[in-house]
């Protein structure tokens, strides 16, 4: 399914200067499931397909034993988010998933405020375990809806149909405050009034949070290899400002590309993404930003389930482990920072990559000179034009 992940560029090698970061960033959680019912033709993500069961009792044991090895390296500091991500988290038990969150609470510092977000599948099956769900501890559900038009769905190679994706939509409203619906456009044979149907049907289950995506054809993937025919970019363009004007109509801030929130709604474990916050991944495929007194790190566990599990019984569950350069941090800090509508505070670019705003004003000056940016003692932000060209816009960084 369709979700918002951490964009950065992963960088090899030592770091060619020292760094002092005086304060850490907020921490978060992040679980990966790697198991789908069936792997959809777009998904590039790390997912693979369950057959008829997957080693839930096996997976949660490792997942568990991952957190504790990964301990030394965030001690002290308290996980302000956890979101299990996919996959399809949601073919886990509510009891699997109740152990985990207590797990989490016994072994790491998890704020008793801590937003929990799980990704689930809209079909049947998975709906009614949402009940089960919010009782564990999960606060915020993200449903991979991706339309709600049958035509459409077959299309994306979904599993579900429109009636179960109404269903699942009208049941998270029933047993979460905080929920998410994943909806893609420019999908093969959609016209702009059918992208729009698919935002009123949306909104009709009052959601406080989409993530309004066009479907892209992904390396490896099987679109990639036998690409549908898709709309016109000129005509996908047209959908992008629709939604966006329907949606601040309805009262949604798009505040991030491709997510759009209720005031007060915004997803804080994806907020700390794009703030270039730390996250520990653990889990299949899982990846980790950990900043240290003196450098950063990136992590990544080992990809395939197997592999991973077999990982875990030998003692390291850790496939690459990396130091980031200090000449990345600014390009990483604003590919990621750039993204949000209401951009930072420049003191966040010293915080988060120990370095002088200096090394980047000649570039941020130019990019105000074209109109791509404001720049702001209070805030730097891209502007309409800059979100709009946001490529060109990084690529005065690189």
């Amino acid at each position: 399914m369709a979700r918002t992940i951490p964009i950065f560029a992963q960088k090899k090698g030592p770091t060619v200067a020292s760094a002092e970061f005086r304060v850490s960033p907020p921490l978060a959680l992040y679980v990966h499931v790697p198991w789908c019912v069936q792997k959809c033709p777009y998904c590039d993500f790390n997912s693979h397909e369950a057959g008829e069961t997957i080693p839930e009792r096996e997976y949660v044991d490792a997942l568990i034993a991952d957190l504790q090895s990964a301990l030394p390296l965030i001690w002290g500091r308290p996980v302000v988010s956890v979101f299990f991500g996919g996959g399809t988290p949601s073919l886990l038990s509510p009891a699997a998933i109740d152990e985990l969150i207590a797990a989490f609470r016994a072994l790491a510092m998890l704020a008793p405020d801590a937003e929990i977000t799980l990704e689930a599948n809209p079909g049947t099956v998975e709906a009614e375990k949402f009940a089960g769900f919010r009782a564990a501890g999960v606060n915020r559900l993200s449903l991979g809806i991706q339309s709600f038009n049958d035509e459409h769905l077959k299309a994306l190679g979904r599993i579900h149909g429109a009636a179960e994706a109404k269903r699942a939509a009208q049941l998270a409203g029933q047993y979460f405050d905080s929920f998410n619906l994943d909806l893609m456009y420019g999908l093969p044979g959609q016209t702009h009034e059918q992208a729009l149907t698919d935002i009123e049907t949306a909104l009709s289950f009052a959601p406080s949070h989409l993530s309004c995506y066009q479907l892209t054809l992904e390396p490896n993937t099987r679109f990639a290899a036998f690409p549908p025919e898709l709309p016109e970019g000129d005509i996908c363009a047209d959908m992008q400002e629709a939604i966006e004007a329907r949606l601040a109509a309805a009262d949604f801030a798009n505040y991030e590309t491709s997510a759009f929130a209720q005031p007060g709604k915004q997803c804080k474990h994806n907020l700390n993404y794009w703030y270039f916050g730390d996250y520990l991944g653990i889990g299949a495929g899982a990846h980790s930003k950990l900043t240290l007194h003196d450098r950063v790190l990136r992590q990544m566990r080992h990809k395939h389930p197997k592999a991973y599990l077999e990982s875990i019984r030998s003692g390291s569950a850790v496939q690459e482990d990396n130091q980031v350069e200090m000449t990345s941090l600014p390009f990483e800090f604003l590919m990621n920072a750039l993204r949000l509508a209401d951009g930072f505070h420049p003191g966040l670019f010293e915080a988060r990559t120990a370095q002088s705003l200096n090394v980047v004003l000649p570039q941020l000056k130019a990019a105000e000179a074209d109109g791509l940016l404001i720049v702001g003692p209070e805030k730097i932000a891209p502007t309409t034009k800059g979100r709009r060209f946001l490529n060109v816009l990084l690529e005065r960084f690189l």
